[in-house]
């Protein structure tokens, strides 16, 4: 079924009118914060889950709650709680929680999987190419303008069909839609090469969580640019990423530097910003405008990665490579962020930096909250951390 997304509401009062009073009602009821891992979560590593509690026991001091550890649904109800999930929900899982708004959890719930996924970010080859349930055709054909030339595919032929199109830009970046931290990711640049990939998956991997292809771009920066909301307190941000090479010498994720202001959209719009973030914010609110019109979307962390760097003939080229809606990387940064805010309220922007860096031979800043630091079972030797570098009080 196509076209699932909408673009009004189904009554003349707003979606938003008619949840904000449940909203605040759930919101004076909680007491606790809690972790939970979900039925469809992707294995962590060691390191995640001791970042993902301490993201949570965050969270439980800026709104002087309690932290209460790893939600069991065998043991308890989750009336009265607060939800870090380790990864999008799904609907129905989450109204099993108990879960009816954006106020009850950290992170996000989506009607459809492959909406918590890369899968979402572009449109299909045509009008008859393979697809999910829900998939919406009106969603790819509005982010034109905020995305790089792309394709999401359900199928080898469609992948086939896709790579033709888009070789004449320059290669090709093919994308696992769970993949994450830079993993699950090849650059081809011919038609051999994706025949070859393609025969490590299986046609019924495909059909189920499809692939991404796009444009390849090289010197890339890749900007972070996001909202949260915890409790009633809301900040929104942009910055930059940084990728490091691991323990296995490949190049991942390695940390994000945000510039913070207390507020909305608006309020980050005021901040002195060169032309290329302000291009970044702005196709990050397209995606995050679009993805709000799919009925039974709602989010309380919206984080977005926009790529910015040349393409094959050497264009420059910016757009949104994907939406991070769960705890992630930058989430210990949003949360220096807002307790810094809590703690001294004439602050109106605060930068706060989140790190991973791999090795024994690892250096901590003085004024760092550490997060992890030791031998990951699966990763090896690493250290993340987060110092908040500038605080800057509202103007005269």
């Amino acid at each position: 079924m196509d076209d699932m997304w909408t673009s009004s509401p189904s009554s003349p009062q707003s979606r938003s009118d008619l949840t904000a009073g449940r909203s605040s009602l759930e919101l004076q009821a909680i007491r606790a914060v809690v972790v939970y891992f979900s039925r469809l979560g992707a294995p962590m590593y060691t390191h995640e889950k001791a970042t993902l509690s301490i993201v949570a026991e965050s969270i439980a001091r800026v709104n002087g709650w309690s932290y209460a550890g790893v939600f069991d649904v065998a043991e308890r109800s989750g009336r009265g709680l607060y939800f870090v999930p380790d990864d999008t929900l799904l609907r129905n899982e989450a109204q099993d929680l108990g879960i009816h708004c954006s106020h009850q959890l950290y992170g996000a719930v989506a009607p459809y999987p492959f909406i918590k996924t890369k899968a979402i970010t572009h449109g299909l080859v045509n009008a008859r190419a393979s697809r999910p349930y829900g998939w919406s055709s009106a969603f790819a054909g509005n982010m034109q303008g905020a995305v790089l030339p792309g394709y999401t595919v359900f199928s080898a032929d469609d992948a086939r069909m896709a790579a033709m199109r888009l070789f004449p830009l320059g290669p090709i970046r093919v994308k696992e839609p769970l993949g994450d931290g830079g993993h699950g990711q090849t650059v081809i640049a011919r038609i051999s090469e994706l025949d070859a990939l393609l025969e490590t998956f299986s046609p019924e991997h495909i059909v189920s969580h499809g692939l991404v292809l796009e444009t390849h771009l090289r010197g890339v920066t890749t900007r972070s640019v996001g909202q949260t909301t915890i409790g009633n307190r809301m900040i929104t941000y942009h910055g930059t990423q940084r990728a490091v090479t691991n323990n296995h010498g490949l190049s991942v994720y390695g940390g994000s530097h945000l510039v913070c202001v207390r507020g909305g959209w608006a309020e980050l719009e005021d901040l002195p910003m060169d032309a290329e973030t302000r291009l970044a914010v702005s196709q990050a609110r397209t995606y995050d405008h679009n993805a709000d019109r799919y009925p039974g979307f709602l989010a309380s962390r919206r984080n977005y990665d926009v790529g910015q760097g040349m393409d094959g003939r050497g264009q420059w080229r910016s757009g949104v490579f994907e939406a991070s809606w769960r705890s992630g990387g930058a989430s210990t940064a949003e949360l220096a962020a807002l307790m810094a805010f809590t703690q001294d309220t004439s602050l109106q922007v605060v930068e706060a930096t989140s790190v991973k860096q791999f090795g024994r031979r690892t250096k901590i800043p003085a004024s760092a909250v550490v997060h992890f630091h030791g031998d990951d079972p699966q990763d090896g030797p690493l250290l993340r951390y987060t110092v908040v570098t500038r605080a800057m009080p509202r103007a005269a």
